[in-house]
């Protein structure tokens, strides 16, 4: 952690959240890591609330994201393996609970690309892909992402003991690849962000055309309040 600037891990979470914020109504967004030692007995953890609150693991907006992410830091001790399985899980969980096209759930994981649960993953995502959910993984730092891109399944859809991915429903990109040489991070993290986004839309459209899904009809136009002005002479 440099006290002066954000890490990548940091960097990447504000240019993605920043713009994936504004689909969320409520901007509550749970936050968890995985792969660490939690305080007080040192139990290796791949699902914990960042914010240390496991009953409402909610951060209020990117910036309490962020917060939460800093803390969390300073508390836990990060450690392997490198498990993506129980977050993944933990996410469809919620999403196998409203498939009636009133919620669509994005799980994105930063992560630095090494994966101790592939086969799990694997079958994590198979049975996620029937569900109204999208994964954006992003890749920090200089790994090989070789199991990313397999992840990401956009030349071999993902498959799991012979069953295939009813949808691709991942998406992966390296952070490194939008590091400006020349310091120029705004112009960089717009392109991260609109490249982590690319497939959202039509992986969200394929979820609701498949279940038979319309949209709602759109809210009535806004019509300002007419005053009526009454004078006396």
């Amino acid at each position: 952690m440099n006290p002066y600037q954000l890490n990548a891990y940091g960097m990447a979470l504000k240019a993605v959240g920043e713009i994936v914020q504004d689909y969320d109504s409520d901007k509550m967004f749970p936050a968890l890591g995985f792969g660490a030692k939690l305080p007080p007995d040192g139990r290796i953890s791949h699902e914990f609330a960042l914010n240390g609150n496991p009953q409402n693991p909610y951060c209020d907006g990117i910036e309490g994201v962020m917060e939460a992410y800093y803390r969390s830091l300073k508390s836990v001790q990060l450690y392997g393996p490198t498990n993506f399985a129980p977050v993944i899980n933990h996410v469809a969980r919620y999403a196998s609970s409203v498939k009636d096209g009133s919620q669509y759930f994005v799980l994105l994981i930063v992560t630095d690309g090494v994966i101790s649960d592939m086969a799990q993953t694997k079958e994590s995502i198979v049975n996620a892909s029937k569900l109204p959910m999208s994964i954006i993984i992003v890749g920090v730092g200089p790994a090989e992402f070789d199991a990313m891109v397999e992840l990401d399944g956009d030349d071999v859809r993902v498959s799991s003991r012979g069953k295939y991915a009813e949808r691709d429903i991942v998406q992966f990109v390296p952070f490194r690849d939008y590091i400006d040489r020349s310091g120029n991070h705004i112009l960089s993290m717009a392109r991260l962000a609109k490249d982590v986004l690319a497939e959202i839309p039509e992986q969200f459209l394929s979820y609701m055309r498949t279940r038979g899904i319309k949209p709602s009809p759109a809210p009535p136009p806004y019509t300002p309040p007419t005053h009526v002005l009454h004078t006396q002479i």
